[in-house]
């Protein structure tokens, strides 16, 4: 169970698009954020793929690679 308040601009909305959708705004609200977890778990993952995956280079290295060692 989640209760939420919510701006009185976006509780407009909300309602706005419930009348115009036929759907309820719990419904409306369960889907924005399935679809926004859906979103953050990808990003999350991807980014821990990332990380785990990545191989660092020295700057040093990098910098003489590029001609920008002094």
């Amino acid at each position: 169970m989640l209760a939420i308040r919510l701006p009185e601009p976006i509780e407009q909305r909300l309602n706005a698009l419930a009348q115009e959708t036929g759907r309820t705004k719990t419904t409306l609200a369960r889907e924005a954020i399935l679809e926004f977890i859906d979103d953050l778990e990808d990003y999350y993952l991807a980014e821990a793929r990332a990380r785990k995956n990545r191989k660092t280079i020295p700057l040093a290295d990098v910098e003489r690679q590029l001609g920008l060692g002094g």
